[in-house]
């Protein structure tokens, strides 16, 4: 992972307007009040015996962490943040916001700031859909505060 490389695409996000519709973008996806990337993205797993799996689960959070520690040179400590709950909620039929809702179905949790004087929340978590599917690192900017 090129963690430079990660902090700038979070930097850009940071400075960049929102869209007035959710859509794709060059970066991955975009709405109302948030953006969100994925900063990294495994291969599949549909022929591992789970060594494989177990392995990558582990580079994925340790690259997270990484970048965490830059991040917190820039902001201090996150705020640990679980989704669980919110996943809960979605399902139990509340209105959530993007991008929390949508977050909450494959992220366990993230790590969260405030960045200082952008008036947005930047959150960094590692997701998987499914065993069988990829681990994303995302990255996400969002002027919408947590639920």
């Amino acid at each position: 992972m090129d963690i430079a490389k990660c902090l700038t695409l979070i930097d850009l996000l940071c400075a960049g307007e929102f869209p007035t519709a959710h859509g794709r973008t060059e970066h991955g996806e975009s709405g109302p009040g948030y953006h969100l990337v994925a900063l990294q993205t495994s291969g599949e797993f549909w022929e591992d015996d789970g060594t494989e799996r177990e392995e990558t689960a582990a580079q994925y959070e340790a690259d997270r962490d990484g970048l965490v520690e830059r991040l917190t040179d820039r902001w201090g400590p996150p705020q640990h943040f679980s989704l669980r709950s919110v996943f809960g909620r979605t399902t139990e039929g509340e209105d959530i916001p993007e991008p929390w809702a949508g977050l909450s179905g494959h992220v366990p949790d993230v790590h969260l700031w405030e960045a200082a004087g952008t008036g947005r929340w930047v959150a960094l978590g590692v997701s998987q859909w499914d065993k069988e599917l990829p681990f994303q690192l995302l990255g996400v900017v969002t002027e919408t505060d947590p639920p």
